[in-house]
């Protein structure tokens, strides 16, 4: 009994995750390549292979230059659809050659969507997929010729990458001058690290290189791990082409390749398996190199979260800064104490507080008649040192985050605006504004805090302004740092100020006024050197963007776990051939994808091996 599976397309969807995770993400300018090689490997190849199982298989045919790709191409199909060159690179424009049945499949965006189709002769030295039909192809298996992959050209040679992670079989064409090729071996090891189809065809061999030749060939196929790969030779032809000769290879020659393709093409269980191992080993390959990418993703977010704990930390020194300088009596030195007391009359502060409490109210009694009083320079004085303190802190920090960022990583300074070496250019505004809202706020404390008739009274008789400097110098009035008769100066006379909000309001009110006006100016100063602080995200923000690297890890297991419990029925050759039609009733004894693998080998014939 069968039935559908309605949870078959998670896969698809898990590996979109992935996809879109990889592709919105700021990764390293060191991994970013191989970033857009996985994501075009997914758009190009594995997401609409695993839509589709049955749409028709891309044999992509790569080599060397020189190698005789298109010469092969031509003579397979016994048509001039793609044009051999003798000049360096010798293909420069992919050609891709397929049934008139297949090709509206071919020209959608399911396959290749990056590239733009041609299907004229084209311009040879474009880089759009040139599309042929031609019945010479049979129906379900398509040829493409790609550029070298060792070309001079390097949108050649990426573009040879990108059609070969494309593909569902790769036909590799090489000679005996050029097969033990580093490069070769490259492409020929990913391969066999993926697990795709693989067949490679040991062209132009002459009778010397015959006796050698094959056989070195297979040896180090066989060390690849390629034992299953299927060989074939073509003999070298002389003057291909010439005046007594055909241009194409004799139909004999290339006879054992047309027909393990035609058989192929031909087989659609054959082709549902190549499709589901390769997609598979795709998939299975790119989760790998994603795994290697979560890497340097947990590094470079590391690195800037460091970055910006250190310059969190820097305008965190700037706040410390200025509550330290707000906290022992800095701002109650000198000429600000001096006002004050000439305001409060602190010369009979030891005689009494009846005596001192009359004689204060004479004295700011003066201030409202007219008489000299420095009252307002005493305000002058607390606002321009809190001012002063609050930019010279901002600058500080400024200054300390734009060269830390320099030591650190000077590449993120690059298009930096040099303008966060400072402050902001108008921190002298802001600063004014802080001071200015704190002590409004002071005025609506004290107001909001005076209940009864008697307290507004005597509020009243002192001035509001005289009641609003004695709570900042109370909220100032720590002693911590002074000595001798600093204490005496700074500690006494804030006393006096103290004693005279208590006077108003009481003890216990007053403590409470205090603390919370401390309270409100700190939370002032956090806000306003958070703002400072946020500039430096221009720094950090581009390094954090897209997926977390844990983010991008549990999607790349999400797509694991779906594949090996989804992926192993959809190629099951019994199984329906959609990907939403799997069996439930048959299972494959071995569950991991090398064990599908190694089932897989014995559904269809490799064709001859003629090494």
């Amino acid at each position: 009994m069968r039935r559908v599976n309605t949870q078959a397309p998670d896969v698809l969807q898990a590996v979109r995750s992935v996809r879109d995770f990889v592709a919105d993400t700021s990764l390293p300018v060191d991994v970013a390549p191989d970033a857009r090689a996985i994501v075009n490997q997914l758009d190009d190849y594995v997401l609409p292979r695993l839509a589709n199982l049955d749409a028709p298989l891309l044999a992509v045919i790569g080599g060397s230059t020189g190698s005789g790709k298109s010469t092969l191409v031509n003579a397979l199909l016994r048509e001039r659809v793609s044009n051999p060159g003798v000049i360096r690179p010798t293909t420069r424009q992919p050609v891709l050659v397929a049934n008139p049945a297949d090709t509206e499949w071919f020209n959608s965006p399911h396959v290749l969507p990056g590239l733009t189709r041609s299907h004229g002769a084209g311009n040879e030295q474009s880089t759009t997929l040139r599309v042929v039909d031609t019945q010479s192809v049979p129906e379900g298996l398509a040829l493409l010729d790609a550029p070298d992959f060792d070309s001079i050209d390097d949108q050649n040679r990426a573009l040879a990458s990108q059609l070969l992670a494309a593909a569902d079989l790769w036909i590799f064409v090489t000679t005996p001058a050029r097969y033990a090729d580093q490069l070769v071996w490259n492409f020929l090891n990913d391969a066999a690290g993926r697990g795709i189809e693989v067949v490679v065809v040991l062209n132009r061999l002459d009778e010397k290189a015959a006796e050698t030749v094959p056989d070195d060939l297979r040896r180090m196929m066989n060390d690849a791990g390629l034992t299953d790969a299927t060989v074939f030779t073509v003999p070298f032809v002389a003057d291909l082409g010439g005046e007594n000769t055909s241009e194409f290879l004799g139909d004999e020659l290339v006879a054992p390749l047309r027909d393990y393709l035609t058989t192929l093409a031909d087989d659609t269980v054959a082709r549902r398996d190549v499709a589901g191992k390769t997609v598979a080993g795709a998939v299975q390959s790119a989760l790998s190199r994603v795994d290697a990418l979560v890497v340097r993703r947990e590094r470079q977010e590391a690195f800037a979260n460091q970055l910006d704990e250190s310059i969190h930390e820097f305008y965190t020194a700037a706040n410390r800064q200025v509550i330290d300088a707000t906290s022992d009596g800095q701002l109650l030195r000198s000429e600000v104490m001096d006002r004050w007391q000439d305001v409060i009359g602190t010369s009979d502060v030891f005689r009494g507080f009846e005596r001192w409490f009359s004689s204060a109210v004479d004295k700011v009694g003066s201030f409202f008649t007219g008489q000299p009083a420095p009252l307002r320079e005493v305000e002058t004085e607390i606002e321009s040192g809190l001012h002063a303190v609050i930019v010279d802190a901002a600058e500080t920090a400024a200054a300390r985050a734009w060269s830390h960022t320099g030591a650190v990583a000077p590449e993120l300074r690059g298009g930096a605006d040099p303008a966060l070496a400072r402050a902001s250019a108008d921190i002298s505004e802001q600063a004014a504004k802080l001071v200015r809202d704190w002590q409004a706020a002071l005025v609506d404390r004290i107001q909001g805090t005076a209940g009864d008739k008697r307290q507004r009274a005597r509020i009243m008789s002192f001035g509001l302004n005289v009641v609003t400097v004695a709570l900042m110098l109370t909220v100032f009035a720590s002693t911590a740092g002074l000595t001798g008769g600093e204490v005496a100066i700074a500690g006494g006379s804030a006393v006096l100020g103290q004693k005279l909000l208590e006077t108003i309001f009481g003890e216990d009110t007053v403590r409470r006024m205090v603390a919370d006006a401390r309270a409100d100016l700190n939370e002032r100063l956090g806000e306003l050197f958070a703002a400072e602080r946020d500039r430096y995200h221009v720094f950090t923000d581009p390094l954090l963007d897209g997926a977390s690297a844990e983010q991008i890890r549990e999607a790349s297991d999400e797509a694991r776990r779906a594949v090996d419990a989804k992926l192993l029925g959809v190629v099951d050759k019994q199984a329906p051939t959609r990907i939403d039609d799997t069996s439930t009733e048959e299972s494959f004894n071995n569950g991991t994808l090398r064990g599908l693998f190694d089932q897989l080998r014995g559904t269809f014939g490799k064709g001859p091996d003629n090494v």
